[in-house]
Order: C-alpha cells, then sequence, then structure tokens
C-alpha cells in the first residue's frame, strides 16, 4: 500500500484525539470520543494519550501477526493499553478514554477490515461506486438528546447543560449490552466490530475517515461518496480536510449545517493498493 494520510485538530490550542497511522501492509484510524470538561473519566491521562497507545498496539498486532484476526488484534491492543494506565486509573468509570476504530490490513489477494463506532472505512473500486463501512453503533436512545443539542446556540450554557446530559447517557450504556460498543477498557468490545474481506483486484484504494472528516459527505453535503474517494485519491487527504474546515467557518453558529460543535478533529487516510 502507497499511504497518505493528514490529522487536523479541531482547535489550535487544544490537543487532538484523532489519530492515523500505517505501514505498508495496514492501517489504523482511531476518532477519541470526546468529554465535557466537566466529567470525571476516573482516568489521569486523558483521550489523546489513550488513541495514540492503542493505535500503535492495534498497528503493531496487524502488522506483526498474522495468526490473529482483526479483531482479536483489537482485542490484545485494548488489553495491552489498558495495562498501561495503572493503579491511578479508575477503569470502571463508564466515562474511561475511549475511541471509535477503523483498521484494514493487506493478507495475501484480500484487504481485511474492521470499523466499530462512527468513522469509516471506504472502499474505492476501480469502477462502480465506493462501498462504505462502519457507523455501526449507534444509540437510538440518545438521538432525541442529540437533536436537543443541536437545537441550542453553540457556546451556549444551555447547550454545555444538554452536551452534558448526552454524553452522559451514552457513556452510561456503552459497553454494557444496552447501547453501542466502543474501544475503552474491555477487550470484548472487539467482538462487535464489523468485519470482513475483500477481493484486493479491482481496487483503487481505501479510505479511512473519523466522522470530523466524514463530514464532507454525510453532514456538510459537498459531495457524494464518489466525489469524496475521487478528491482522496487525487489530492489527498489534507485537500479533504480543507474543504470541510471551509465550510465549517461559512456556518460558525451550526445553523446551515446542525451538528453538536461547530468544528471536530479530522482524520483522513487513503491508501493506494
Amino acid at each position: 500500500m502507497r499511504v497518505e494520510l493528514a490529522v487536523d485538530a479541531r482547535r489550535p490550542d487544544r490537543g487532538c484525539e484523532d489519530f492515523a497511522a500505517a505501514t505498508p501492509e495496514a492501517l489504523v484510524l482511531l476518532d477519541g470520543s470526546s468529554t465535557p470538561e466537566s466529567l470525571a473519566t476516573g482516568c489521569t491521562h486523558g483521550t489523546a494519550w489513550y488513541v495514540r497507545r492503542l493505535g500503535v498496539h492495534l498497528l503493531a498486532r496487524l502488522t506483526d501477526r498474522a495468526d490473529r484476526t482483526a479483531a482479536e488484534c483489537l482485542a490484545d491492543a485494548i488489553a495491552e493499553t489498558a495495562a498501561l494506565h495503572g493503579g491511578r486509573c479508575d477503569l470502571a468509570n463508564p466515562a474511561t478514554p475511549a475511541a471509535m476504530v477503523v483498521a484494514a490490513r493487506l493478507r495475501g489477494d484480500t484487504l481485511e477490515y474492521l470499523a466499530l463506532g462512527d468513522s469509516l472505512l471506504v472502499l474505492h473500486p476501480e469502477q462502480g461506486p465506493p462501498r462504505v463501512i462502519g457507523d455501526n453503533q449507534r444509540f437510538p436512545g440518545g438521538e432525541e438528546l442529540r437533536r436537543q443539542v443541536w437545537s441550542t446556540v453553540p457556546g451556549s450554557a444551555e447547550r454545555a447543560a444538554l452536551h452534558l446530559r448526552y454524553a452522559t447517557a451514552v457513556r452510561a450504556a456503552r459497553n454494557t449490552g444496552h447501547g453501542p460498543w466502543i474501544a475503552a477498557a474491555l477487550p470484548r468490545a472487539a467482538e462487535h466490530a464489523e468485519t470482513g474481506t475483500v477481493a484486493r483486484a479491482g481496487l483503487r484504494g481505501a479510505a479511512a475517515l473519523s466522522d470530523g472528516a466524514a463530514r464532507f459527505t454525510d453532514r456538510l453535503e459537498l459531495g457524494s461518496w464518489a466525489d469524496a474517494a475521487q478528491l482522496l485519491a487525487e489530492a489527498g487527504p489534507a485537500e479533504l480536510i480543507a474543504r470541510v474546515r471551509a465550510a465549517e467557518r461559512t456556518d460558525p453558529h451550526c445553523l446551515r449545517w446542525p451538528r453538536s460543535k461547530a468544528h471536530d478533529d479530522a482524520a483522513a487516510l487513503y491508501a493506494r493498493l
């Protein structure tokens, strides 16, 4: 694989909670689950620390352990990262650092993939429309709360209060069997990832996008998935993110395109096969 990637923080004064990395055989992209500052996580490290370590461990596993499936590699990486927290962190806290995950690796004539959460893998064929994989852990119980958040003014006390309610509800349900599954401290979350294989022949490339970059199509409607894949292949991930940022700046109050925040961390990766 020949890989190009870009990662951009939503604010220059704030650490980025997205992560992307690759080898010639494998790629990973993680989107950290942001936590309101007023919500205790029980962790002394933070989400940015977590996504980097989980991402590095997962990439190493995918590269070195051909005997393990992608889901097993993710479970191993979650366990290894949990062990790094040490005794100072309460990993049973529902708000412990967590991330959405996309991963893929070449295995002979096939591409093996994994997606957990709302980050996306986009398979870009030589002919025909792209195939979009992911966004597979929706939380219907929180949808009404999320719509209420979007109906308020960004930066207002009302939005902050509603966002805290939404974040608390999601974290209470996730990884319990009653809500979404996400990579956090429980290795068994990997069992709920969407996995599969696809023939390498006929694929032009594969893209991985955090939801902040996927806004190009699914929130801002700047183009179709075919447009997004073509842009990634021809101009690269940095250009796709730049177009997302340009559109966001025209709608700072989230009126034209309702969303939880004006800007989000964004990561995009394109692998030519």
